[in-house]
């Protein structure tokens, strides 16, 4: 007996050492993995984690499979592939603002994830969790973009940050009649964000081991990841795992530059499409590369003088209704929401903004804030355009070729705080009141954010400033 007392004492003492260890070797879903010391004290990274199965060959156009177990230790110190997509013109403007297409691989293995985190090994830490989605259309973009390096500002304030890679265009998003046969759902599509979903699960999985709570998730995401995070939070397969979201550049209530459309109109058109090319079997559709699918799809939209587009869609599965659908029909967690855009963005999300606030705050007691980023990016007169606010999330100006000032600096650490706060306690002030109020019908708020000088602005507002975008794709 005191033996088994003297072993068992000896194990707790050795796990707790382990887990003391600034970088611990971690046993997650697949198997060992260390992470790599970061240039902020304290805080690791883990590079390229992977989070289902490689959709290759025969999962390609499948809904996300469980990860492949690997032997020994993985040494997760570099990041994963790019989803599949055409390499960005670095003539366009984005290409020059981002300058990080071409550095990177672009492949259809492409599901994995990065963590970065201040309490490696230490459970009893259940630090909150964010799950950054990245835009571009739902067809190019990568999680760890130059102007998304974040992770060591926000794991600094005790925020686990994790970002995730999903499919893409139309490897991400292909409906067609012959897919959904094989599907035991009967639907086809929506893989990107079924890849999303997976991620999410993996997370609450897995967390713990990096000193995360499960149970205290945020999502966010901008452009089309911040429509990924509306998404998820109407889908029935992933919105019970959500604690908080931010939609950043997403709209809000009915407002869609390009409405959401059924897997029956979908898959029509991309039978029509295979058809054409007289690709009759899966065999013979996953046997076209990414190269060659691009190209049909860009032929047969000239030919018909319709471009082919590939996002997700309401297939009765993963989504059974619009996000608007679902929030006026109150199918939306009923968790903390942050809604916003910038003041030169894609087109005036004030009103669809304004109507998901006042919806939430007529169906819950859970707050939803309203935001508008005004500051003119220094530089040009390109001013507050779409995606403008990532340098300022992410605190990442090194990686940027503006003139930033001292200002903007004030402003991108205000502006991590108040996203960092959101996912801590659900409220951008943090634990003591502050002036951003939610949004209400009877006191309709959005907080602007803006430079002065050497210093931030952040205001309260009734009637945020839409400018109209001021520069050319």
């Amino acid at each position: 007996m005191k033996k088994l007392f003297f072993f068992l004492w000896l194990s707790i003492i050795l796990a707790l050492i382990s887990c003391s260890k600034p970088n611990p070797v971690l046993t997650i879903e697949g198997g060992k993995i260390v992470g790599v010391d970061t240039p902020t004290k304290g805080v690791i990274a883990y590079k390229g984690v992977p989070f289902a199965a490689p959709p290759v060959g025969e999962l390609r156009w499948k809904e996300p499979q469980p990860v492949v177990l690997w032997e020994g230790v993985k040494v997760a110190d570099t990041y994963g592939n790019a989803a599949s997509q055409v390499t960005w013109d670095p003539e366009s403007f984005y290409g020059k603002e981002w300058r990080a297409s071409g550095s990177v691989p672009f492949a259809e293995d492409c599901l994995y994830l990065n963590v970065w985190t201040p309490a490696a090994g230490q459970k009893s830490r259940k630090l909150p969790v964010a799950m950054w989605i990245h835009g571009g259309g739902y067809r190019e973009g990568f999680a760890y973009e130059p102007e998304m390096d974040g992770g060591e500002d926000w794991a600094s304030r005790g925020v686990i940050l994790v970002q995730v890679t999903y499919r893409l265009g139309i490897i991400g998003f292909f409906s067609h009649p012959l897919l959904s046969a094989e599907s035991p759902h009967g639907v086809s599509g929506n893989y990107g964000v079924m890849d999303q979903a997976a991620a999410l699960k993996w997370i609450f999985n897995n967390i713990e081991q990096f000193g995360g709570d499960p149970d205290n998730i945020t999502i966010f995401g901008q452009s089309a990841g911040a429509g990924s995070v509306q998404t998820l939070c109407a889908s029935p397969k992933s919105r019970d795992l959500i604690s908080k979201a931010i939609s950043m550049s997403g709209g809000g209530l009915g407002n869609s530059r390009r409405p959401m459309m059924s897997v029956d109109e979908v898959q029509k058109a991309n039978k029509a499409m295979m058809d054409h090319f007289k690709k009759t079997t899966p065999e013979e559709m996953r046997a076209l590369s990414f190269d060659e699918l691009t190209k049909m799809a860009n032929e047969y939209g000239t030919t018909n003088g319709r471009r082919m587009f590939y996002s997700p869609v309401v297939d009765n599965y993963f989504l059974t209704k619009t996000f608007s659908d679902a929030a006026l029909a109150n199918e939306i967690p009923d968790i903390p929401y942050m809604f916003g855009f910038t003041a030169n963005d894609l087109g005036d999300m004030t009103k669809a903004i304004q109507d998901f606030c006042a919806l939430r705050a007529k169906q819950s007691s859970k707050p939803a804030y309203a935001y508008l980023f005004a500051r003119r990016l220094p530089g040009d007169e390109s001013g507050a355009f779409h995606s403008a606010d990532l340098w300022y999330v992410f605190h990442s100006f090194r990686h940027s070729w503006r003139p930033f000032s001292a200002g903007d600096e004030a402003l991108s650490l205000k502006i991590v705080d108040y996203w960092t706060n959101f996912a801590k306690f659900g409220d951008p002030n943090g634990e003591n009141a502050g002036n951003w109020a939610p949004y209400t019908a009877e006191a309709p708020k959005f907080m602007v954010f803006d430079v002065n000088g050497d210093e931030a602005v952040c205001t309260m507002t009734d009637s945020p400033e839409y400018k109209g975008s001021s520069f050319k794709w």
